[in-house]
């Protein structure tokens, strides 16, 4: 597993089919999406997330490899800061990328 910052033109090349955005829904809906995606035929699958929903998506990694898919791992995790625009002016929020795979 490596740790790494992303940089702006930094991206993962994966299709949108296999990229999970964890929201706040339950985290059972996501570790759902990640194990349908295995079973489709799919040998990595990239979870990204921002803000609040950062320890949510590190649950679902975790809950995906020790409860379902044993023979799954942590392949990358990139994490990243993101500016937004927001009526009080531009404000940054942290994001991640963990990258799961056979």
């Amino acid at each position: 597993m490596r740790l790494s910052l992303l940089d702006p033109q930094g991206r993962h090349s994966m299709t949108d089919d296999n990229i999970i955005y964890v929201g706040n829904k339950p985290v059972m809906n996501y570790v759902l999406a990640v194990v349908t995606q295995f079973n489709n035929g799919a040998d990595e699958v990239l979870i990204k997330a921002r803000g609040r929903a950062i320890s949510r998506a590190v649950d679902v990694a975790e809950i995906s490899r020790k409860r379902f898919l044993s023979e799954v791992d942590v392949k990358d995790i990139a994490i990243s800061t993101e500016s937004l625009s927001t009526e009080t002016g531009e404000t940054n929020v942290s994001a991640i990328e963990i990258t799961v795979g056979k």
